[in-house]
């Protein structure tokens, strides 16, 4: 219904002659694709969508999938949104047309690149392991984390922590609970500062399992270590060629018994089962994913991990069997489906590296540094002090970090700006152009995240796991009760 000023002249109404507005013409404006969309189709009609700015990660049922194509194809869409444009431009799959994408990822960089209040470091509790795997490419050097270098970590803590929000303290090493003495001096120390303070704190730890007795899970646990990374490299027979004790012993049998004995607990944590694969060993892996199935199927705070041998600088690194690159992913293909099918959680998908930045490597961020046994600062655990480049500075007894700004500088750098291929790349704000800083250091070439070499298969690998949780919640659903048999009537005369 018009309104009166719209049928009859205010002035005809006796009122008062009025400063005359004169609306400014505004162009309808048009909505179109985000230029960091990524989708695929599965084979039976869905669609699957990432936006990999916003982080959103949305599926679309067969019935819709043309009705999203035709909303992101074309010229646009334009204003008033709704419905179904509604929901695109929500999860940010459509933008305004006259929006600066790169200008808001630099923004969002720059956010998370340059942040004062989180500490991230990944100690070396021990540089020496009990272990001598065939593929290791470290040189066990030191031993356990020097007393002093022990006192610098715990004064940059006390210091710092006032004007923290995050703190995270990784375990690595050699092997990290070799260097024990160190893990118990400081891990209660993070957590007690982390609770002082209010910090949110994480703590995780790569280690070989061997000495991850009962007593000790329990009181790493207790210190909020609640996240493990475990390599078994098959049965016994496989495991113990390639992951030898340093005095020639068998180890599996070792590892798994703590594994089982981890499962028995009530407590809430993350495992991740580690195989690393190559050609010697892929083809009889089968047995080991059964006996992990009888293991652990079910308790989801199992997960596997799949990834192939590389030769990552080792003394044996002539003699390792490796997979090239299409088999490398055939293989991996194959295991995490045997995997699916005996009920176990191998991992993949987008879901995990979906939000930005979530592909950058640690190296990668100015805030996170590796502190060595003898208070060396580092970046990357693969090349250690072995690449002068990789140290960028000391800790000192008083908490002082004295950094050497042009190693640091080499791999926090925003490489983007100065990469024209990560500027047009619809992956840029999740690696961020630092998916490897190293390969840009050594060899002076990017190397490109792995969810975008393999973006089609880990996008179908989502859509499967949807598939597979509704099959599974349909299963679990209560079924309705059966309507009751008739009262049978008597014939009668």
């Amino acid at each position: 219904m018009p309104t009166a000023e719209m049928t009859t002249s205010p002035l005809d109404r006796g009122a008062a002659p009025a400063v005359l507005t004169q609306l400014r013409y505004v162009p309808q404006r048009r909505w179109t694709a985000s230029r960091f969309n990524a989708r695929t189709l599965h084979e039976d009609g869905r669609i699957l969508l990432w936006n990999t700015l916003s982080g959103a990660v949305s599926e679309f049922l067969p019935q819709h999938r043309d009705a999203v194509l035709a909303l992101l194809g074309g010229d646009g869409v334009p204003e008033p949104l709704d419905g179904m444009a509604r929901h695109l431009a929500q999860r940010g799959f459509l933008v305004p047309g006259d929006m600066d994408e790169v200008g808001r990822f630099r923004m969002l960089f720059g956010q998370q690149q340059w942040r004062s209040d989180i500490l991230q470091m990944i100690l070396l509790a021990s540089e020496d392991c009990n272990f001598r795997c065939v593929y290791c490419y470290e040189k066990f050097r030191n031993g356990t984390m020097r007393p002093e270098v022990r006192q610098g970590v715990r004064a940059l803590v006390e210091q710092r922590a006032p004007r923290l929000r995050e703190l995270s303290a990784g375990w690595f090493g050699g092997e990290p609970l070799y260097g024990w003495e160190a893990i118990e001096e400081l891990a209660p120390f993070f957590r007690a500062t982390a609770d002082r303070h209010g910090l949110a704190f994480t703590s995780h730890m790569t280690t070989n399992g061997y000495l991850l007795t009962e007593e000790r899970a329990t009181r790493l646990l207790e210190w909020g270590t609640n996240s493990y990374q475990i390599t078994v490299d098959g049965m016994a027979e496989e495991h113990d060629c390639k992951r030898v004790g340093r005095d020639g012993s068998g180890t599996w049998h070792t590892i798994m018994e703590n594994l089982r004995a981890m499962k028995q607990r009530r407590a809430d944590f993350k495992i991740t089962v580690r195989v690393n694969f190559d050609r010697d060993n892929y083809l009889r892996l089968g047995p080991f994913l059964e006996q992990l199935s009888e293991d652990f199927a079910g308790d989801r705070r199992f997960a596997l991990r799949f990834r192939q041998v590389g030769k990552w600088g080792g003394p044996n690194d002539d003699a390792l069997n490796t997979c090239g690159i299409s088999e490398h992913r055939f293989v991996l293909d194959e295991l995490r489906s045997e995997a699916i099918e005996r009920g176990l959680r191998p991992e993949g998908g987008i879901d995990a590296v979906a939000s930005p930045g979530s592909q950058v490597c640690y190296a990668g961020r100015p805030y996170h540094f590796i502190v060595g046994a003898t208070g060396k600062l580092m970046k990357c655990t693969v090349v250690l002090d072995d690449l002068p480049e990789n140290v960028v500075g000391r800790i000192h007894p008083d908490g002082r970090l004295e950094v050497d700004d042009a190693n640091l500088l080499k791999w926090v750098a925003p490489h983007f700006e100065t990469d024209s291929l990560c500027q047009t790349c619809y992956v840029l704000p999740g690696c961020q152009g630092a998916a490897c800083p190293l390969t840009r250091i050594t060899e002076g070439e990017r190397t490109c995240c792995s969810v975008k070499s393999n973006l089609k298969r880990e996008m179908r690998f989502n859509l499967d796991a949807v598939t597979r949780a509704r099959q599974a919640a349909l299963a679990a659903a209560p079924r309705p009760a059966a309507a009751p048999e008739p009262e049978p009537v008597a014939a009668g005369g």
